[in-house]
């Protein structure tokens, strides 16, 4: 094993679980290991059926909206 993956190893096992294995998922992916395709939940099916209707009516995030975001996130 490199230094290089053996240090992200590291910073990986500091992290919560749930990053651990979304850390791990992307590992697996790029070293060609075949992962299951994920399923939403009924409240992500709906939440992103709901998305698609507004894209359906051209509802979208205004410019100020979007900088909102960012600012909120610190970016």
């Amino acid at each position: 094993m490199t230094e290089l993956l053996e240090r992200a190893i590291a910073r990986v096992r500091a992290l919560p679980d749930a990053m651990q294995d979304d850390a791990a998922r992307m590992l697996l992916v790029f070293a060609g290991e075949d992962q299951p395709v994920y399923r939403l939940t009924p409240e992500e099916e709906a939440d992103l059926a709901e998305s698609d209707a507004e894209v359906a009516r051209g509802e979208f995030a205004t410019d100020e909206e979007i900088r909102a975001i960012w600012t909120k996130h610190g970016l």
